[in-house]
């Protein structure tokens, strides 16, 4: 169903869909091809815009190619940088628009005045744009060029009149913008017809046939860039109340009569708290005692009151161990939180690594709250039908693996509720009484949980099965294990430098210009790589060899005693090796230097 503003709305503001990248000696030139007249040129020498008037180029250019939008431009310690958008991917359709995934950007680099800079200056440009080739290969972005796709369909609903013919970054909502701050300079020169607000998140679609009644679902999340980052280098909260991994999921529902959106949200733990990188394969947890805690979570849930109505908060986490210290922090914060109904519930505890069913727990002790928040409907005359009232809240303790399968279960329990309000199953019927449009809907959620934690930890989400089939299977078990063993590596020795690249794009880190170390808050003198490149490599091959002699010599031990003296020293040089690495774990890890944990 297409949400069009009403018949006497002014037009509504679509984008250039397609550009011709031109690249002179001087400058790039970047225009439409549906309007050749309009577009714009970056000085090479120095990044500044200028719009084009007409067509006032007289030489050819270098090279000319086709682009699909301008990502936007970001000023560096000597050179400008535009990003492009140099392959895309249709994926579906928003309430009727069609919907894009971006799949491969360009840095265009106007920094002809880096020969003319300091040694130092050129070192720190060079680190600078190594972050910019990685937030070349950013998963998950998505966006279209003929309606905003931040806003959930309820909040759409609610616009003033005239709303859907401003420009489209006018329109979306700010926290879901992930190149906000790369958009700066073309606001700036009201290029409003190049401008795409990106969204990262994930975007899954699918037809499904009930009772020969066609519909479509989709599934839409939108990651908040206020706290932006990774798995162990974004945790909790900061001081304005804003979590890390925080995620808007919609699910849509659409037929030839009606339209339903079902919201749901995570984050992590709203407390100030932090996990940090040391080697171990699970690093200690450890809540940071501050005086503003309570101000953090009351800020946190005001802002979802207010944009969500009553709130439910799901709390994932084991109840004991670091888990359980961290979980009583949180629950003790929640006590005296207005119009917040706190839920703790052990997911490991009720169902283990495969009894999915017994999510059912939850589900009876939250049912009565839950079916009373409902969920917003519309008939096809735009007419509103149910309104969404409140929003479950979940967390685990990344807010990925056990978050995703509690939160398929409850958008399963919406589903059913929206179908039988329509007239499309009865009472006693459900969409798992259809199996394949039952697994379709699985599907979506399991792939939306992939491309969630590809984003925040870099892998595939874990308990995939568990979303995707009910179940705990071999091949799952494999790839949960394979999972493990990348998130362990990427959260050891790569995300330092991935979170510096989305600090700096999200303008959590500006870069000056006016001083003489633009890197004032941490120095990036290149300590940090050089040992986690070189010394721990050589600290690893240490070990392996110690083992393996300590094992050798005591296998051959019986013919010759003296070997016996042999092993206690291989194996007390392999002890030593291993406390000195155990000791200096923090400093052997990839670590940002750009931004500090809050």
């Amino acid at each position: 169903m297409n949400i069009e503003p009403s018949s006497g709305s002014p037009e509504r503001f679509n984008l250039y869909d397609e550009l011709q990248l031109l690249e002179f000696q001087d400058k790039f030139v970047i225009k439409s091809h549906q309007s050749p007249n309009h577009g714009f040129s970056i000085d090479r020498r120095d990044g500044n815009i200028n719009l084009l008037y007409g067509d006032t180029n007289l030489e050819s250019p270098s090279n000319t190619s086709t682009i699909y939008g301008v990502v936007g431009t970001i000023r560096l310690v000597v050179g400008t940088y535009a990003i492009v958008i140099t392959s895309r991917k249709e994926v579906g359709s928003f309430l009727g628009f069609p919907v894009y995934h971006l799949m491969s950007m360009r840095v265009l680099a106007c920094n002809e005045a880096l020969r003319f800079a300091t040694g130092q200056e050129k070192k720190d440009e060079a680190y600078f744009m190594t972050l910019l080739k990685a937030v070349e290969s950013m998963p998950g972005l998505y966006y279209s060029y003929e309606t905003d796709i931040t806003l959930n369909l309820q909040r759409r609903s609610k616009l003033v009149e005239g709303w859907m013919s401003k420009p489209i970054w006018k329109q979306a909502d700010p926290r879901f913008v992930w190149n906000r701050h790369l958009l700066e300079e073309l606001i700036e020169c009201k290029l409003d017809r190049f401008i795409i607000p990106l969204v990262q998140g994930s975007f899954q679609q699918a037809e499904l046939k009930v009772k020969e009644t066609l519909s479509t679902v989709t599934l839409i999340s939108r990651r908040c860039t206020r706290r932006l980052g990774t798995r162990m280098w974004r945790r909790g909260a900061n001081l304005d109340g804003d979590t890390a991994n925080f995620i808007e999921t919609e699910q849509l529902f659409e037929n030839e009569d009606f339209s339903s959106s079902f919201l749901l949200v995570r984050g992590s733990i709203p407390i100030l708290w932090e996990q940090i990188v040391d080697l171990s394969y699970k690093p200690h947890l450890r809540v940071i005692s501050h005086e503003q805690t309570p101000n953090i979570v009351v800020r946190h849930f005001n802002d979802l009151n207010q944009r969500y109505g009553g709130i439910i908060a799901v709390d994932l986490t084991d109840k004991h161990g670091e888990e359980g210290q961290l979980s009583a922090a949180y629950a003790a914060e929640m006590q005296n939180q207005q119009n917040v109904r706190y839920v703790p519930f052990d997911f490991h505890c009720h169902c283990g690594s495969s009894n999915f069913d017994n999510l059912k727990i939850l589900y009876d002790e939250i049912s009565e709250d839950f079916e009373k928040q409902r969920y917003f409907l519309i008939d096809s005359k735009g007419n509103e039908l149910e309104e969404q009232k409140g929003v479950v809240r979940h967390n685990c303790i990344d807010s990925l693996d056990r978050t995703n399968v509690t939160q398929c279960y409850l958008a399963e329990k919406s589903l059913n509720l929206q179908l039988q309000r329509i007239g499309v199953l009865t009472l006693s019927e459900g969409i798992s009484m259809f199996d394949e449009e039952y697994g379709k809907f699985r599907t979506l959620w399991a792939e939306q949980g992939d491309e969630i934690s590809l984003e925040y930890a870099g892998t595939y989400a874990l308990k995939g099965d568990l979303v995707r089939y009910g179940k705990q299977t071999i091949f799952g078990m494999i790839k949960d294990g394979m999972s493990s063993i990348s998130r362990y590596y990427l959260n050891n020795f790569h995300d330092g430098v991935r979170q510096d690249a989305l600090d700096l794009i999200s303008g959590h880190y500006t870069v000056s210009r006016n001083s003489d170390s633009p890197l004032l808050q941490n120095s990036l003198e290149p300590f940090p790589k050089t040992v986690s490149t070189q010394i721990f490599p050589v600290a690893s091959a240490l070990i392996i060899g110690g083992l393996t002699a300590t094992s050798f010599t005591l296998q051959q031990g019986g013919r010759n005693e003296h070997r016996y003296v042999s092993s206690v020293l291989f194996a007390g040089i392999t002890a030593g090796v291993v406390a000195i690495v155990k000791s200096n774990g923090r400093h052997l890890c990839s670590r940002p230097r750009l931004c500090g944990l809050l």
